[in-house]
């Protein structure tokens, strides 16, 4: 990942009179170390994430709104929801180390299934829902998946391939009799009130395991711990929280971002229930709902993506000043972000303060964050190391440590009560779609990397070698692509070209690559 430590982050240096270094960064070891005092973590090692999100106290009253049907669901039905659907499931079977599939859209029974698995010590293993056949294989394989929640019309393909699925309907509505999904409102009732067993859960034990795009090798299954998502509360979470005068119970946050991804996982499904703050689910992004929804609801907070950044600019334009008046913050990661995009949204939201974040899978979303004062603010930045969290700058030739200012590869590592996490950073995960790209007949070679996109803030794109005498087209190979994969895995653009540049040792040069479209930009 080519990242410079000057844009990343955004703070006055305090350099000592004996060196041009700030305190922050150590030439002797090369490590970045967060400007943050270190936050205490958990030490109980049998301390599971369930038991650590309903021991906090807070003024919530309302936990989840449906933004379509406007049906909530109330802080102190949560945990009783929770145990009753673990009831259900342990009747079903499920227990202690059990890997549960949740291929689902957003919706108010995401985070009741969630933690009615952990509640039982199973595992969860997100998907997105409109994840091609193959790749649900792959990861039902992988993780050893023994039971689904899906969409009703996905239930037989998932039986076939021998795994227990129940149907989740869109809505919740607790009175349904609709006969499709009454093995779900079965499953909501638990077992004649009574409370399933809860076995011995630990810190290090699994809780999800998670899928992301990959670095250097196919996409892989990132174990997340009990003590993982616990660490996250409280470097992430809770830590954001105490910076601002706000209690984190009067906030209200949109959650548009798909509580499959880890970000959406960590902030709406599980970190936000520890303040007490309200969470207004859209099952699936609507650009044209946006002013209505944060409207009716008074949305405070909105965490988004680069292209529903754009959208939410976009639909400012044209409507009444009264309009957006509840926003207090737009916070953006995942992808990068234009400078464009910013300049538009700060012009278009004076009032609203505007931040960047930066996270991973692996590292539970923990990273980076923004944090505007009244003499501090850099809007393109992504802020400041989390608590706990130091990171180094490495030269991708040499693997020299490279000091503030200069470009190279990003390693971080965090530590909570119980581990150290050692972890290298990259933006895209090419090998799924270059294994796919080299099975088309007329293909020869082909490689994959990432390019700067205005509205998505990065797209992958294919350079590929094709076959002598083939007529192999743009629209061809993407369209191979996007039969196999899920929409947002999906080509954007082929190059093609006589050869793919490559080390001594076989190894694709991405920089390479990288450095031609930035040629051509």
């Amino acid at each position: 990942m080519a990242t410079s430590l000057n844009s990343h982050f955004s703070f006055p240096t305090s350099e000592s009179k004996t060196s041009r270094f700030p305190d922050w960064y150590s030439p002797e070891t090369g490590i970045y170390t967060s400007k943050h005092a270190s936050v205490s973590i958990p030490t109980d090692p049998y301390l599971d994430v369930v038991s650590f999100i309903f021991s906090h106290q807070h003024q919530g009253v309302t936990a989840f709104i449906d933004s379509s049907s406007g049906y909530s669901i109330s802080y102190s039905k949560l945990l009783p929801l929770v145990q009753s659907m673990a009831s259900g499931l342990h009747h079903l079977g499920v227990s202690k180390g059990d890997v549960v599939l949740l291929l689902l859209p957003n919706s108010l029974h995401y985070p009741i299934i969630f933690f009615s698995v952990l509640y039982l010590g199973a595992i969860v293993t997100p998907m997105n829902p409109l994840s091609s056949m193959s790749e649900i294989k792959k990861q039902i394989a992988d993780s050893n998946v023994c039971f689904a929640f899906t969409l009703l019309e996905t239930v037989d393909k998932l039986e076939k391939l021998g795994v227990h699925a129940i149907g989740v309907p869109e809505n919740m509505n607790l009175d349904s009799e609709k006969v499709d999904f009454s093995p779900f409102y079965k499953l909501m009732a638990g077992q004649s009130g009574n409370k399933a067993p809860r076995p011995v859960i630990k810190q290090q034990d699994t809780a999800a395991i998670m899928y992301s795009s990959g670095t250097t090798g196919t996409s892989k299954g990132v174990v997340l711990t009990h003590g993982n998502f616990i660490a996250m509360i409280e470097l992430f979470v809770k830590f954001e929280a105490s910076q601002y005068e706000y209690p984190g119970s009067e906030n209200v946050y949109l959650a548009a971002l798909p509580m499959f991804h880890i970000y959406g996982l960590s902030l709406f499904v599980v970190g936000l229930l520890s303040l007490g703050s309200t969470v207004v689910v859209m099952r699936k992004f609507n650009a044209g709902e946006l002013v209505k929804v944060i409207d009716k609801y008074g949305i405070t907070h909105f965490p988004v993506v680069p292209p529903i950044l754009t959208a939410l600019t976009m639909s400012a334009k044209g409507v009444y000043e009264n309009y957006f008046k509840s926003l207090k913050q737009v916070s953006c990661g995942a992808a990068p972000t234009s400078r464009k995009s910013i300049e538009d949204f700060v012009q278009a939201f004076p009032h609203v303060d505007f931040i960047q974040g930066y996270g991973m899978t692996e590292s539970t979303a923990v990273g980076t964050r923004g944090f505007n004062t009244g003499k501090h603010h850099k809007y393109s930045s992504i802020g400041l190391l989390a608590p706990n969290m130091q990171a180094k700058v490495v030269d991708l030739n040499s693997g020299s440590s490279m000091p503030p200012g200069d470009y190279g590869e990003l390693w971080a590592s965090f530590w909570d009560s119980l581990i150290l996490y050692s972890l290298a950073i990259y933006i895209i995960a090419p090998a799924d779609l270059e294994a796919i790209l080299i099975t088309h007949p007329e293909i020869l070679d082909a490689a994959v990397t990432g390019a700067i996109d205005e509205a998505c803030g990065e797209i992958p794109v294919a350079f590929v070698v094709r076959r002598h005498g083939c007529t192999l087209t743009h629209g061809a190979v993407m369209d191979f692509v996007a039969k196999q994969v899920a929409p947002y895995k999906k080509v954007r653009k082929v190059v093609f070209t006589n050869s793919i540049p490559r080390s001594a040792a076989g190894k694709i040069l991405r920089r390479e690559l990288k450095k031609f479209l930035s040629s051509r930009l």
